[in-house]
């Protein structure tokens, strides 16, 4: 779908349920399925810009409520937008903050204007509205813009998801409302309703009706498992727009992602592999390095003989452990950059996979690789 006010989706080729599309903005393309590194207060930690971008990502991910306590997003627009205050020229879509006031503040007061709050940071009052949060993500000069909702804690019973996801629907028309449309810049709905199909449904239902460029799931990855978590993509992805990219919000592990891309998902974000290489865990096709294990004290190959990234071209496995264990910061640096190219030669082997019509076999050579697990160092010697 392309619209002379927003951004604009292709859809380029499908396989079963998988889809491989391209979305266009104001600051560039993406290619889907895609994959966003999380820059919550304008930096992918450890990295720059250019170095994420070298990895092949095309959109970042910025956080509202972090950028709105500091340093504010009016000073960032004062400053040029977030793409020039933090040197990343390419897509930027940025969460609206609902889901940072209920986890990270202290919640003062939610009521049917939205949210008041205490900052984490200093304690300071403030007030999120759907149509404040339009307003910080316009002055972050965000390519894609979300519709400020209520993040429904799980579990929750049924009375209590559907009183929260209809008054996400009324965010929701807020949320639009009060958007200041733009060619090149969308605005997304959430589809809420925590683990019910009845309310997934109805929740699709009243966000088509409103009308969004694209459709996030939200309410998952918060403590559901995965099982239950591909049920709701079941039931839900099946009533969505076929024109329109699908962004499953806060996901996931490299197992998650494939599952979640052969079910119809062309989005998604999380802060899993830069969170994993600040914590010694690198991702490799034969599954995750704990590189703090003294396995690797001694081990002169890469994290990945078949990455192209710089942490793998130049350094060991020993050395990144050496790293670790002098808490030299060094280590995260090298092994967050690894995780990254390792989730976007993920994504780009996708890509291929479904235009190719041949995602069955790449799902399956990627199950049976994670299976074998990671050559011992003793073995990969003789």
């Amino acid at each position: 779908m392309t619209t002379d006010n927003g951004t604009g989706f292709t859809l380029l080729a499908t396989n079963h349920s998988a889809r491989r599309g391209r979305v266009e903005t104001a600051h560039g393309q993406i290619d889907t399925p895609a994959f966003m590194p999380v820059g919550t207060a304008g930096s992918v930690k450890g990295l720059l810009p250019e170095q994420v971008a070298a990895s092949g990502a095309q959109i970042l991910l910025g956080n509202t409520y972090h950028l709105m306590l500091r340093p504010g997003a009016e000073r960032v627009e004062r400053l040029g937008g977030l793409h020039r205050f933090m040197n990343w020229p390419g897509p930027i879509l940025t969460d609206s903050g609902g889901f940072q006031v209920m986890s990270l503040s202290e919640l003062r007061d939610m009521n049917e204007e939205g949210v008041t709050f205490r900052s984490h940071l200093d304690g300071s009052k403030h007030l999120l509205t759907p149509e404040r949060s339009m307003e910080i993500q316009h002055d972050l000069d965000a390519d894609i813009t979300m519709a400020f909702d209520e993040c429904t804690p799980f579990p929750a019973s049924h009375e209590d998801a559907e009183s929260s996801m209809q008054r996400s629907m009324r965010w929701a028309a807020r949320s639009k409302t009060a958007f200041q449309p733009r060619p090149g810049y969308g605005l997304f709905g959430i589809v809420q309703g925590s683990v019910y199909e009845d309310l997934r449904r109805q929740s699709v239902q009243e966000l088509t009706e409103i009308g969004f460029d694209g459709y996030a799931i939200g309410g998952l990855a918060v403590g559901e498992g995965q099982e239950t978590m591909l049920q709701v993509l079941d039931f839900t992805l099946p009533f969505l727009p076929t024109d329109s990219p699908r962004y499953l919000m806060g996901v996931g592990t490299p197992d998650d992602i494939v599952k979640a891309v052969q079910r119809g998902i062309d989005m998604f974000d999380c802060v899993i592999p830069t969170r994993a290489g600040r914590t010694a865990r690198g991702y490799t096709p034969r599954g995750t390095l704990n590189l703090r294990n003294a396995r690797h004290q001694e081990d002169p190959r890469p994290l990945d003989e078949s990455c192209p990234c710089p942490a793998c071209g130049s350094y060991s496995r020993a050395y990144i452990h050496h790293l670790f264990r002098a808490q030299e910061m060094l280590g995260p640096i090298l092994l967050t950059l690894h995780n990254l190219h390792y989730y976007q030669t993920l994504m780009a082997g996708l890509r291929r996979a479904i235009e190719a019509g041949a995602l069955k076999c790449f799902v399956d050579n990627f199950r049976q690789e994670q299976a074998l697990g990671d050559i011992p160092p003793i073995e990969a010697s003789s």
